[in-house]
Protein backbone atom coordinates (compact mmCIF):
# COMPACT_ATOMS: atom_id res chain seq x y z
CA UNK A 1 0.00 0.00 0.00
CA UNK A 2 3.21 2.28 0.68
CA UNK A 3 4.27 1.66 -2.59
CA UNK A 4 1.18 2.27 -4.11
CA UNK A 5 0.53 5.21 -2.43
CA UNK A 6 3.89 6.63 -3.62
CA UNK A 7 3.05 5.20 -6.90
CA UNK A 8 -0.24 7.31 -6.63
CA UNK A 9 2.01 10.56 -5.28
CA UNK A 10 4.37 11.06 -8.49
CA UNK A 11 1.41 12.75 -10.88
CA UNK A 12 0.71 15.26 -7.98
CA UNK A 13 4.17 15.98 -7.53
CA UNK A 14 4.68 16.37 -11.13
CA UNK A 15 2.16 18.77 -11.44
CA UNK A 16 2.98 20.88 -8.66
CA UNK A 17 6.72 21.06 -10.10
CA UNK A 18 5.48 22.11 -13.42
CA UNK A 19 3.14 24.75 -12.08
CA UNK A 20 5.73 26.20 -10.18
CA UNK A 21 7.70 26.55 -13.23
CA UNK A 22 5.07 27.81 -15.32
CA UNK A 23 4.68 30.45 -12.61
CA UNK A 24 8.39 31.66 -12.40
CA UNK A 25 8.48 31.62 -16.58
CA UNK A 26 5.43 34.13 -16.16
CA UNK A 27 6.42 36.22 -13.05
CA UNK A 28 10.05 36.71 -15.06
CA UNK A 29 8.51 37.46 -18.40
CA UNK A 30 6.13 40.19 -16.24
CA UNK A 31 9.17 41.60 -14.63
CA UNK A 32 10.80 42.15 -18.72
CA UNK A 33 9.78 45.40 -19.54
CA UNK A 34 7.57 45.30 -23.04
CA UNK A 35 9.73 47.32 -25.53
CA UNK A 36 8.40 49.87 -27.56
CA UNK A 37 10.61 51.63 -30.55
CA UNK A 38 10.13 55.08 -32.04
CA UNK A 39 12.02 57.55 -33.75
CA UNK A 40 12.75 60.88 -33.40
CA UNK A 41 9.50 63.42 -34.45
CA UNK A 42 7.20 60.66 -34.43
CA UNK A 43 4.28 59.83 -31.97
CA UNK A 44 4.71 56.30 -30.13
CA UNK A 45 1.82 54.89 -27.22
CA UNK A 46 3.36 53.35 -24.36
CA UNK A 47 0.78 50.41 -23.53
CA UNK A 48 -0.43 50.13 -19.84
CA UNK A 49 -0.92 46.66 -18.10
CA UNK A 50 -4.50 47.50 -17.20
CA UNK A 51 -7.69 48.09 -19.49
CA UNK A 52 -10.81 49.30 -17.95
CA UNK A 53 -13.48 47.73 -17.97
CA UNK A 54 -16.87 49.17 -19.94
CA UNK A 55 -18.85 49.16 -16.90
CA UNK A 56 -16.21 51.32 -15.20
CA UNK A 57 -14.77 54.72 -15.89
CA UNK A 58 -11.45 56.49 -15.32
CA UNK A 59 -12.96 57.99 -12.07
CA UNK A 60 -12.79 54.78 -10.56
CA UNK A 61 -9.06 54.51 -11.17
CA UNK A 62 -5.93 56.75 -10.11
CA UNK A 63 -3.58 56.52 -12.62
CA UNK A 64 0.26 56.81 -12.59
CA UNK A 65 2.61 57.13 -15.49
CA UNK A 66 6.52 57.59 -14.26
CA UNK A 67 9.60 56.61 -15.64
CA UNK A 68 13.11 55.44 -14.20
CA UNK A 69 10.53 55.53 -11.00
CA UNK A 70 11.42 58.83 -10.08
CA UNK A 71 10.00 61.25 -12.38
CA UNK A 72 5.95 61.26 -12.46
CA UNK A 73 5.42 61.99 -16.37
CA UNK A 74 1.63 62.25 -16.15
CA UNK A 75 -0.80 61.17 -13.35
CA UNK A 76 -5.07 60.87 -13.18
CA UNK A 77 -7.07 60.30 -10.29
CA UNK A 78 -10.76 60.24 -10.37
CA UNK A 79 -10.62 60.92 -13.72
CA UNK A 80 -8.64 64.55 -13.46
CA UNK A 81 -5.01 65.25 -14.00
CA UNK A 82 -3.04 65.80 -11.01
CA UNK A 83 0.12 65.72 -12.38
CA UNK A 84 2.47 66.94 -15.28
CA UNK A 85 6.35 66.75 -15.82
CA UNK A 86 8.00 70.30 -17.61
CA UNK A 87 10.20 68.02 -19.88
CA UNK A 88 6.60 66.20 -21.33
CA UNK A 89 4.13 69.28 -21.30
CA UNK A 90 2.01 69.15 -24.45
CA UNK A 91 3.60 66.56 -25.56
CA UNK A 92 1.59 63.93 -23.56
CA UNK A 93 -1.60 62.42 -23.37
CA UNK A 94 -3.58 59.53 -21.71
CA UNK A 95 -6.07 57.11 -23.42
CA UNK A 96 -9.27 56.66 -21.30
CA UNK A 97 -10.04 53.25 -21.30
CA UNK A 98 -6.60 51.41 -22.19
CA UNK A 99 -4.48 54.19 -20.37
CA UNK A 100 -1.91 53.91 -23.47
CA UNK A 101 0.51 57.09 -22.77
CA UNK A 102 0.90 58.87 -25.67
CA UNK A 103 3.94 61.27 -26.38
CA UNK A 104 4.51 63.71 -29.50
CA UNK A 105 6.41 64.39 -30.84
CA UNK A 106 9.37 62.50 -29.51
CA UNK A 107 12.78 62.87 -28.04
CA UNK A 108 15.56 61.13 -27.64
CA UNK A 109 15.42 62.54 -23.74
CA UNK A 110 11.95 60.40 -23.79
CA UNK A 111 14.68 57.39 -24.20
CA UNK A 112 14.51 55.29 -20.97
CA UNK A 113 11.95 52.95 -18.86
CA UNK A 114 8.69 54.10 -17.88
CA UNK A 115 6.26 52.28 -15.53
CA UNK A 116 2.19 52.05 -15.72
CA UNK A 117 0.41 52.04 -12.00
CA UNK A 118 -3.14 51.96 -12.03
CA UNK A 119 -4.72 51.68 -8.64
CA UNK A 120 -8.96 51.12 -8.07
CA UNK A 121 -10.72 53.56 -5.59
CA UNK A 122 -13.63 51.99 -4.72
CA UNK A 123 -13.17 48.30 -4.22
CA UNK A 124 -11.14 47.37 -1.51
CA UNK A 125 -11.84 46.24 1.75
CA UNK A 126 -10.80 48.95 3.42
CA UNK A 127 -11.52 51.97 1.12
CA UNK A 128 -7.50 51.80 0.49
CA UNK A 129 -6.52 52.51 -2.96
CA UNK A 130 -5.55 48.97 -4.25
CA UNK A 131 -2.77 48.49 -6.72
CA UNK A 132 -4.22 46.63 -9.81
CA UNK A 133 -1.53 47.01 -12.43
CA UNK A 134 2.34 47.78 -11.92
CA UNK A 135 4.38 46.85 -15.34
CA UNK A 136 7.52 48.55 -16.89
CA UNK A 137 7.52 49.66 -20.36
CA UNK A 138 11.20 50.15 -22.28
CA UNK A 139 10.46 52.66 -24.98
CA UNK A 140 13.85 52.89 -27.51
CA UNK A 141 14.24 56.39 -29.00
CA UNK A 142 15.88 56.38 -32.22
CA UNK A 143 17.33 59.33 -34.51
CA UNK A 144 19.02 59.18 -37.65
CA UNK A 145 22.77 59.49 -38.74
CA UNK A 146 23.76 61.57 -41.31
CA UNK A 147 25.20 59.25 -44.51
CA UNK A 148 28.74 58.66 -44.13
CA UNK A 149 30.81 60.74 -45.05
CA UNK A 150 34.50 58.65 -46.58
CA UNK A 151 37.83 60.97 -47.29
CA UNK A 152 41.04 59.02 -47.83
CA UNK A 153 44.30 61.15 -47.65
CA UNK A 154 47.62 59.41 -49.20
CA UNK A 155 50.63 59.32 -47.24
CA UNK A 156 53.10 57.54 -48.92
CA UNK A 157 53.00 55.73 -52.77
CA UNK A 158 55.88 53.12 -54.56
CA UNK A 159 55.51 51.16 -57.44
CA UNK A 160 53.58 48.11 -55.25
CA UNK A 161 51.03 50.20 -53.27
CA UNK A 162 49.48 53.49 -52.15
CA UNK A 163 49.58 53.48 -48.14
CA UNK A 164 46.62 55.85 -47.23
CA UNK A 165 44.68 56.79 -44.43
CA UNK A 166 40.65 56.25 -44.82
CA UNK A 167 38.30 58.48 -42.92
CA UNK A 168 34.60 57.37 -42.18
CA UNK A 169 32.50 60.02 -40.23
CA UNK A 170 28.64 60.75 -39.25
CA UNK A 171 27.22 62.71 -36.82
CA UNK A 172 23.52 63.63 -35.30
CA UNK A 173 22.28 60.35 -34.55
CA UNK A 174 20.86 58.45 -31.29
CA UNK A 175 22.27 55.68 -29.66
CA UNK A 176 25.69 55.37 -29.47
CA UNK A 177 26.39 53.30 -33.46
CA UNK A 178 28.53 50.86 -34.54
CA UNK A 179 30.74 51.57 -37.31
CA UNK A 180 31.78 48.65 -39.70
CA UNK A 181 32.91 48.18 -43.83
CA UNK A 182 34.04 46.10 -46.32
CA UNK A 183 37.32 46.20 -48.23
CA UNK A 184 38.57 43.71 -50.86
CA UNK A 185 35.77 41.34 -49.88
CA UNK A 186 36.78 41.26 -46.38
CA UNK A 187 35.43 42.78 -42.74
CA UNK A 188 37.05 46.06 -41.68
CA UNK A 189 38.04 46.51 -37.55
CA UNK A 190 37.92 50.68 -37.93
CA UNK A 191 39.84 52.46 -35.03
CA UNK A 192 36.71 54.32 -33.63
CA UNK A 193 35.79 57.30 -31.67
CA UNK A 194 32.65 58.73 -30.72
CA UNK A 195 31.35 61.89 -29.30
CA UNK A 196 28.57 63.40 -27.52
CA UNK A 197 27.30 66.03 -24.71
CA UNK A 198 25.88 63.21 -22.18
CA UNK A 199 24.51 59.29 -22.89
CA UNK A 200 21.13 61.05 -23.82
CA UNK A 201 22.61 63.60 -26.60
CA UNK A 202 23.39 62.79 -30.49
CA UNK A 203 26.44 61.09 -30.98
CA UNK A 204 29.06 61.95 -33.85
CA UNK A 205 30.97 58.64 -34.34
CA UNK A 206 34.40 58.85 -36.49
CA UNK A 207 36.44 55.62 -37.94
CA UNK A 208 39.79 55.31 -39.06
CA UNK A 209 42.13 52.83 -41.11
CA UNK A 210 45.43 52.56 -42.09
CA UNK A 211 45.49 50.54 -45.60
CA UNK A 212 47.66 49.59 -48.53
CA UNK A 213 46.33 49.73 -51.94
CA UNK A 214 47.69 47.61 -54.46
CA UNK A 215 44.83 48.03 -56.91
CA UNK A 216 41.94 49.95 -57.65
CA UNK A 217 39.12 48.83 -55.48
CA UNK A 218 35.79 49.60 -53.30
CA UNK A 219 35.79 50.94 -49.68
CA UNK A 220 32.19 50.12 -47.66
CA UNK A 221 31.78 52.38 -44.94
CA UNK A 222 28.30 51.31 -42.77
CA UNK A 223 27.00 53.11 -39.60
CA UNK A 224 25.03 50.74 -37.58
CA UNK A 225 22.17 51.72 -34.69
CA UNK A 226 19.27 50.38 -32.85
CA UNK A 227 18.46 47.89 -36.06
CA UNK A 228 19.26 50.77 -38.85
CA UNK A 229 22.21 50.94 -41.21
CA UNK A 230 23.52 53.54 -43.19
CA UNK A 231 26.21 53.04 -45.67
CA UNK A 232 28.27 54.88 -48.38
CA UNK A 233 30.89 53.36 -50.64
CA UNK A 234 34.40 54.93 -52.27
CA UNK A 235 36.73 53.92 -54.95
CA UNK A 236 40.12 53.96 -53.79
CA UNK A 237 42.58 53.77 -56.25
CA UNK A 238 46.45 53.09 -56.34
CA UNK A 239 47.87 56.50 -57.99
CA UNK A 240 51.30 54.99 -58.67
CA UNK A 241 51.91 53.00 -62.08
CA UNK A 242 55.02 50.80 -62.08
CA UNK A 243 57.01 51.80 -65.01
CA UNK A 244 60.23 50.23 -66.19
CA UNK A 245 63.26 52.41 -65.90
CA UNK A 246 65.36 53.02 -68.80
CA UNK A 247 68.83 50.68 -69.29
CA UNK A 248 71.57 52.86 -69.01
CA UNK A 249 73.72 52.72 -72.37
CA UNK A 250 76.04 49.62 -72.45
CA UNK A 251 79.90 50.26 -72.43
CA UNK A 252 80.53 49.38 -76.46
CA UNK A 253 77.71 52.03 -77.54
CA UNK A 254 79.55 54.09 -74.93
CA UNK A 255 83.13 53.52 -76.68
CA UNK A 256 81.81 53.72 -80.02
CA UNK A 257 80.20 56.94 -79.74
CA UNK A 258 83.17 58.36 -78.50
CA UNK A 259 85.56 57.39 -81.20
CA UNK A 260 82.55 58.89 -83.53
CA UNK A 261 82.72 61.89 -81.62
CA UNK A 262 86.87 62.22 -81.58
CA UNK A 263 86.49 61.70 -85.83
CA UNK A 264 84.40 64.75 -86.11
CA UNK A 265 86.78 66.66 -83.90
CA UNK A 266 89.77 65.56 -86.17
CA UNK A 267 87.71 66.29 -89.11
CA UNK A 268 87.08 70.25 -88.11
CA UNK A 269 90.18 70.08 -86.97
CA UNK A 270 91.57 69.43 -90.59
CA UNK A 271 88.95 71.60 -92.46
CA UNK A 272 89.89 74.73 -90.35
CA UNK A 273 93.26 74.45 -91.39
CA UNK A 274 92.89 73.33 -95.08
CA UNK A 275 90.53 76.69 -95.81
CA UNK A 276 92.33 78.83 -95.41
CA UNK A 277 95.55 78.02 -96.57
CA UNK A 278 93.11 77.43 -100.27
CA UNK A 279 91.30 81.23 -99.88
CA UNK A 280 95.26 82.22 -99.41
CA UNK A 281 96.18 80.66 -102.42
CA UNK A 282 93.41 82.36 -104.06
CA UNK A 283 94.23 85.66 -103.13
CA UNK A 284 97.45 86.03 -103.99
CA UNK A 285 96.65 84.25 -107.53
CA UNK A 286 93.94 87.45 -108.32
CA UNK A 287 96.67 89.76 -106.84
CA UNK A 288 99.25 89.15 -109.21
CA UNK A 289 97.10 88.88 -112.39
CA UNK A 290 96.27 92.66 -110.80
CA UNK A 291 99.47 93.92 -110.79
CA UNK A 292 100.08 92.56 -114.69
CA UNK A 293 96.95 94.28 -115.92
CA UNK A 294 98.39 97.77 -114.35
CA UNK A 295 101.46 97.40 -115.97
CA UNK A 296 99.89 96.39 -119.11
CA UNK A 297 97.79 99.64 -118.97
CA UNK A 298 100.71 102.00 -118.32
CA UNK A 299 102.97 100.82 -121.74
CA UNK A 300 102.18 103.13 -124.61
CA UNK A 301 99.93 102.25 -127.56
CA UNK A 302 101.81 100.93 -130.56
CA UNK A 303 99.48 102.23 -132.78
CA UNK A 304 100.58 105.94 -131.69
CA UNK A 305 103.97 105.49 -132.73
CA UNK A 306 103.70 103.74 -136.11
CA UNK A 307 101.37 106.71 -136.85
CA UNK A 308 104.79 109.10 -136.04
CA UNK A 309 106.93 107.58 -138.31
CA UNK A 310 105.15 107.09 -140.93
CA UNK A 311 104.42 110.90 -141.02
CA UNK A 312 108.03 111.30 -140.73
CA UNK A 313 108.70 109.36 -144.03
Amino acid sequence: MGCLAVMAGWPLKRWLGLTLVVLHLVTLDCALPKEVKSKVGEKVGLPCCHEIPSSESLRNYRVYWQKNTKEVVLAYSEGEKISDHDQYTNRTELDSKNLTLWISPVEILDNGTYQCVVQHLRFSHDFSPRVVCDAPVSLSVTADFSEPNITSNVINTTCESTEMVVTCSSHGGFPKPKISGVFNNGSLVWNTTWVSESSLSPYNVTGKLHLNVTKDVNLTCSVEYNGFVKSTSLLLTKTNDCIAPTMPPSYNVITATSIIFIIFLLAITLAARYFPRHACFHCSKNQDSMEEDEKESMKPPMICKMTSETSSL
